[in-house]
Formats: C-alpha cells, sequence, structure tokens
C-alpha cells in the first residue's frame, strides 16, 4: 500500500493491528502512527491500547490512555481494569477505578466485573462491599455476571455467608454462578456444604462440568465419601468428560489425579491402582498419591515398592514424596528402612529434610516405642522445632505411659502454641492413666486460666442417604435414641470380650 504511494488513515492502522503477530509488530506500527501524526486519535489510541494489553504490556498501554485527549469511552477505562487486572497488578487496576470514578465516567456491568476481579485476588473485602453497595445505590441491573463476579470476591476473601447470600438470591443461575458457590465451599473447608450444594445443582437439573467434579472430587475425599466419589466418577465416563480409553495423545493429568486420590483418600486402594496402571502420564503428583494411600491405609511395603518403581521410571522423588515414604513406615513400623530414607534423603536424592520429615520421623520412632531415641532426635535435628512436632512426641508418650517425657514434651509445647486444646487434652489422659488426678485437675485450670476450650470431636459416616456429620454427645440427629442404643448394644458386646473403653481425663471426674 505505501509502496504505490497510497497513505494509510485512521481506518488503516487499527486493522493493521489486529494483524501484528507479537509486540515487535505492535510497537513498529506504533511508530508508524507517530510518524503520520494520528497519536492523538480515539480510534487508533483505542486499538493500540487493546493491542499492548493483549501482549501484557501494561505500562505501553497505560502511556497510550494518558495521551488520549478524550477518555469518556467506558469500554478504555475497562480495558485498562480488566488489563492490570490479568496481569496481577490488582492495586493500579484499583487506582485506575478509582481514577474513572473521578473522571466522572459511569461504569458500566463490565468495570464493575473487572474491579471486582481485582479486589478478590487483592483479598479486599472491605471495598469489595463498597462496590457491591455502589452497585445496589446505583441500581444497577446485578445479573448473572456481577453476581457471580460477587460470589468469587466473597469467596475468596472467605466470606462464605455473604458469598451464599449473593447466591440465593440470584434468579437466574448459570454453570459458573453454580462452580463459584461449590468452589468457595470446599476452598474454606466445608466439604459437607460442598456435596450439599452439588446435590442441588444436580436437583436444579444443571448439568455439571468438569470445573464442577473436579472441585467436588476432594470433598469426596476428605469426607471419604466412596460411594459419592464413585458416583461423580461414573458420571463423568458417562458424559465424557473423562476418557476411559488407552489413547496415547489423551492426556489429562490433573483429572487423573483427583481421580486417583478421592479413591486413595477414602481407602480403596484397588480402585486407585486401576486408575493409575490405566493412566497414560503420571507425573510425579500421581506416585505421590499412590505413595501416600498406601501409606496411611497401612501397606507400608508396597508403598515403599511403589517408590522404588518410581525412581526405575526416572522420575525425581520431591518433599511430598518423602513425606508419604517416611509416613508410610511410620504407620508399618518399617523404623530401620524409615531411619535410612532420612539419612539419605540429601545426599542421594537432593531433597533437603524439612520439619515435617522429621515429625514424621519421630512419629515412627514413637509408634515404636523408641522414646529414648525419638527425643534424641528432637534435640539433635538441624531445624528449629515446632510445636507439631512436640504434640506427635508427646502422643507417643502417652501411647506408652513415659510420664516423665511426656511433661518435657507439654512444656515445649505449652510455651510453643499455649491456645492449642489438644496438648492439654494429651497431656491431661497421659496422667489421667495413672490415676494422677491432681494433676488433671491442674491441667483444667490452666486451659480455664488460658481461656482454651477443648474442640469437640467431629465424626462423620456415608450412607445411601447422604453423608451424616456429628460430635461428640450428638443428639441432633432426628433417629438418636436408635443410634444411641444401637452403640450402647455394641459396646457391651465388645466389653464382654474384653474391651475397656478409654475415657478422656477432661471430660471424667476423678
Amino acid at each position: 500500500m505505501r509502496l504505490v504511494g497510497v497513505m494509510p488513515d485512521k481506518f488503516t492502522f487499527p486493522c493493521v493491528l489486529k494483524a501484528c503477530k507479537n509486540e515487535v509488530d505492535v510497537k513498529r506500527i506504533h511508530g508508524l502512527v507517530f510518524k503520520f501524526g494520528l497519536e492523538v486519535d480515539l480510534f487508533i489510541g483505542s486499538a493500540l491500547l487493546h493491542s499492548y494489553l493483549m501482549y501484557r504490556m501494561v505500562d505501553f498501554a497505560l502511556d497510550v490512555f494518558e495521551d488520549l485527549p478524550e477518555r469518556e469511552d467506558v469500554v478504555l477505562w475497562n480495558a485498562m481494569i480488566n488489563g492490570y487486572a490479568q496481569t496481577g497488578e490488582f492495586g493500579s487496576a484499583l487506582m485506575v477505578f478509582r481514577w474513572m470514578i473521578e473522571d466522572g465516567v459511569i461504569p458500566n456491568k463490565f468495570s464493575i466485573t473487572g474491579v471486582l476481579s481485582a479486589l478478590a485476588n487483592y483479598g479486599e473485602v472491605y471495598n469489595g462491599k463498597v462496590i457491591h453497595g455502589l452497585v445496589i445505590k446505583k441500581g444497577f441491573d446485578l445479573g448473572v455476571a456481577i453476581s457471580n463476579a460477587l460470589i468469587d470476591m466473597y469467596g475468596k476473601c472467605s466470606c462464605v455467608a455473604d458469598a451464599l447470600e449473593v447466591f440465593q438470591t440470584m434468579d437466574d443461575k448459570d454453570i459458573f454462578s453454580w462452580n463459584s458457590i461449590i468452589c468457595v465451599h470446599e476452598q474454606c473447608g466445608n466439604h459437607e456444604g460442598t456435596l450439599r450444594l452439588f446435590k442441588r445443582m444436580l436437583s436444579a437439573r444443571v448439568r455439571p462440568d468438569l470445573v464442577t467434579v473436579t472441585t467436588t472430587l476432594p470433598a469426596c475425599a476428605h469426607l471419604a465419601a466412596l460411594r459419592h466419589g464413585r458416583e461423580i466418577h461414573g458420571y463423568m465416563i458417562v458424559n465424557g468428560l473423562r476418557k476411559d480409553t488407552a489413547d496415547k495423545e489423551y492426556d489429562d493429568t490433573y483429572i487423573d489425579n483427583a481421580i486417583l486420590d478421592m479413591y486413595a483418600k477414602c481407602g480403596s486402594m484397588r480402585e486407585a491402582k486401576l486408575i493409575f496402571d490405566m493412566m497414560n502420564f503420571k507425573d510425579v503428583a500421581s506416585w505421590n498419591i499412590m505413595i501416600k494411600g498406601y501409606g496411611m491405609h497401612g501397606f507400608g511395603i508396597k508403598a515403599l515398592e511403589l517408590f522404588s518403581d518410581m525412581c526405575k521410571a526416572e522420575l525425581r522423588p520431591d518433599d511430598v514424596t518423602f513425606v508419604g515414604v517416611l509416613s508410610a513406615c511410620s504407620h508399618s513400623g518399617l523404623v530401620k528402612q524409615g531411619r535410612e530414607f532420612l539419612a539419605h534423603m540429601q545426599p542421594k536424592y537432593g531433597v533437603v529434610p524439612s520439619i515435617e520429615h522429621y515429625t514424621s520421623v519421630i512419629d515412627m520412632l514413637g509408634r515404636a516405642g523408641q522414646l529414648e531415641a525419638a527425643y534424641e532426635l528432637l534435640l539433635t535435628m538441624p531445624i528449629k522445632t515446632n510445636s507439631v512436632v512436640w504434640r506427635a512426641f508427646l502422643a507417643a508418650c502417652r501411647l506408652h505411659g513415659n510420664d516423665d517425657l511426656a511433661k518435657v514434651a507439654a512444656k515445649q509445647v505449652l510455651d510453643l502454641e499455649p491456645d492449642h486444646c489438644g496438648s492439654y487434652v494429651i497431656l491431661s489422659n497421659v496422667y489421667g492413666q495413672t490415676g494422677r488426678y491432681e494433676e488433671v485437675l491442674e491441667i483444667r485450670d490452666a486451659m480455664k486460666l488460658q481461656n482454651v476450650r477443648k474442640t469437640p470431636g467431629c465424626s462423620w459416616i456415608e450412607l445411601h442417604n447422604g453423608v451424616h456429620v456429628f460430635i461428640i454427645a450428638d443428639k441432633s440427629h432426628p433417629e438418636a435414641n436408635l443410634i444411641y442404643a444401637g452403640l450402647n448394644s455394641l459396646t457391651a458386646r465388645l466389653c464382654e470380650h474384653g474391651y475397656t473403653p478409654e475415657s478422656d481425663a477432661l471430660e471424667s471426674s476423678p
């Protein structure tokens, strides 16, 4: 065009910018815009702005934006807000939004969703609520997009109740609405709530997608809800969300790992092994899940065999691998192998032992009754101890009735974490087992003085009609009388065979 003497105009450059293949091309065209004196044209400026943002060159985009003679077009402001948000510069996104309001430009739904995205990632719940109030005050139609952005913002700021309130008030909910609120509950550790919402989603005849199932599977894993997990896995296969084929080109390791993790944590290692063997691509996380699963459920030898296979497959074990390996040694009493792994971690595998690894080894020694060896390792380990490792040692002292070392461990734990109820409970049980009830009373007084309350134990069981959660002495279930009658009958049968119920010294009277 230029070779034949035709001069480009304000309509030419936006088309050329769309054809640019990289940031170098954009800069070259920007130079030509200056050469032809068209840098103040709003149409060209807008195209340059979008091109720079496309390549995440936010500073160049800002220069173009500031040089524009007119900035009344809300689309330009939205582009800047979203450009900063997408590149992780959330503070700058908020700055542009404030600047927009000060300039008297009325935001639209894209402005609101852009700034809420920035606030969500910034953890700015106060300003998020301000934006929420602004939306209501200005009479904006909340709509699905803004409501979804509000749910996401409240969720990432751990305000589950606020997120749920927005969700409940929505007239129309799309798949993103359901995924957002399910994800909020799972991220905040409300696994039971996650499964309840998933069930509601199915009742509302909304088809789950890949995001839904990969968010819900961890909830099944945490609750050991194997039946629910199997149903979700089956749904994935039937609806083509997971290809059960031997197609070598197929690779979705993240999804396979989510299914694998669910079966392993639910204790179904047979099904986990079937998934593992079927996977075309196994990353380090895949091996770690299997090793940890075998170790968790007492199959220590299998865990170590799998570790050996992993090394033969020329995959480099990481720190998570060794947490699984050492935990397997601990749960299966493989003391010699566990100590060898700890010694070889750094020189042979290049993994520096962390506090989690030392905690596993001390737990292993404690379970095996080698309290003196565990105590020596605690005193000589090259990294600073924490309350978790001392609590593991305290639990071992309780298990083997060693009052003297229990007292040492308890002092360390209470100095490091005086507000944690678990340490008081373990120590009181040590004293209670040996009939030292005066010390038990002292523990109770210390808890009152520190304003420490014992957290009630929580359990759950999966039945055909869902997951039932209950705490100690819980009578909230509509069939509580029948449940306790059955429990008392079972306890009586156990006592007939020599079982002595273990009581908690903090719950019983001397």
